[in-house]
């Protein structure tokens, strides 16, 4: 490839980038719908197998993923509704608490001079107005309700994510045809290797790390109602569900989880239960867990996951956050291939120093190298 369809190639993909940002506020339907695709996929295809038409193959697993996604709506809603009406009236419990007790351990661990902070008067605040936090719900909901733009949004986005997800389920290989016919012929085998790469990665997060999370969520909230905690199951479900990014679910559920602990029993013992089930849930997560669902093929650093969660936020939103793995994932391959490539380069080697191999044994024209096939004699 010569220098000048390098840059053209650069061109492409950063207006494609552009546009892609210009473009974030509508895109969430179709990012959904796409991830809902790549997971039935698979599926599709096995049934294809059994003889089974594309077509008919897409409707079914079509409605077996709408009856899922019904009935996890119907379990978990009413669910977390209760959950959050518990931590409401719970509220003046929680800023007593901090009040009599975590304070003057702040003020002493700290050396805080009594009364300089005044929480007293924070609390008798909350406390006057934790009855209208309905009527505040209320009323955002009445004018999300009243406003026209905010129906039509949500209609469409309701609406346009199963349409797209049948659709992309019924044509998925037809779809994937039409872009390689599209390739350069050159770069075609280059470009199969990323993809095959790419997609061992994403089927290591999609359908191993959703796994970890769905299945830590399930763990602390019973473990957490068998310990006794009221807001038990609501903690459980926020730890397991953000801990896609490393040591952060834990840190927050074990936190929150000791304060309602405190709150709640005012002893020990308690207290030591929810370390115990979250020392439990930890060994869980990195023994078990990880690496039967996972193992090392995402191998994205810690920090590179927060950034990844960070940036993705700023740039799409909430449904960045959940994207920014699989689009780090991503990036990670391609990442890993432009190192291959510039080990390879006279750049890297200097000119007339023989080429660095990849750790395929491949050379940049991927062939493969002396040095891959036998270490060198003696001079």
């Amino acid at each position: 490839m010569s220098n000048t369809q390098r840059w053209q190639w650069l061109i492409i993909a950063a207006v494609a980038g552009w546009l892609v940002w210009l473009l974030s506020p509508i895109l969430m339907p179709f990012m959904l719908a796409g991830v809902f695709a790549y997971l039935g996929d698979p599926l599709v295809d096995r049934l294809e197998r059994l003889r089974i038409g594309r077509g008919l193959a897409a409707s079914i697993v079509f409605l077996v993923m709408l009856v899922i996604v019904a009935l996890a709506l119907v379990l978990l809603v009413p669910l977390i509704h209760r959950q959050l009406v518990r931590l409401v009236t719970a509220l003046p419990a929680y800023a007593e608490w901090f009040t009599r007790d975590a304070m003057p351990w702040l003020e002493q661990k700290l050396r805080i001079p009594p009364g300089e902070f005044d929480a007293s008067t924070v609390i008798a605040h909350i406390r006057d107005h934790i009855g209208t936090l309905g009527g505040i719900v209320a009323t955002v909901l009445g004018y999300a309700t009243r406003s026209g733009l905010a129906i039509i949004g949500v209609g469409v986005a309701v609406v346009l994510v199963p349409v797209v997800t049948f659709y992309l389920l019924r044509d998925w290989d037809k779809l994937v045809a039409h872009v390689d016919a599209l390739l350069p012929r050159g770069a075609q085998p280059t470009i199969h290797r990323l993809a095959r790469e790419t997609d061992s990665v994403l089927g290591a997060f999609v359908r191993g790390q959703l796994l970890v999370m769905l299945g830590l969520a399930i763990y602390y909230a019973v473990a957490l109602k068998l310990v006794g905690l009221d807001v038990g199951p609501l903690i459980g479900m926020i730890a397991g569900l953000v801990s896609f990014v490393p040591y952060l679910g834990f840190i927050i559920g074990i936190v929150a989880s000791i304060i309602a602990a405190l709150v709640q029993f005012h002893d020990v013992f308690h207290l030591v239960l929810v370390l115990v089930v979250f020392g439990i849930g930890s060994l869980l997560e990195s023994y078990i867990l990880v690496p039967k669902l996972v193992g090392d093929r995402i191998g994205l650093h810690p920090v590179a996951v927060i950034f990844a969660v960070l940036a993705f936020g700023e740039l799409f939103g909430f449904i960045g956050v959940l994207l920014a793995l699989p689009m780090a994932s991503i990036a990670m391959v391609l990442l890993r291939f432009l190192r291959e490539r510039y080990q390879a380069s006279p750049l890297y080697a200097g000119p007339g120093q023989p080429k660095i191999v990849t750790g395929s044994g491949e050379s940049a024209e991927g062939k493969t190298s002396p040095e891959a096939r036998e270490p060198p004699g003696e001079p």
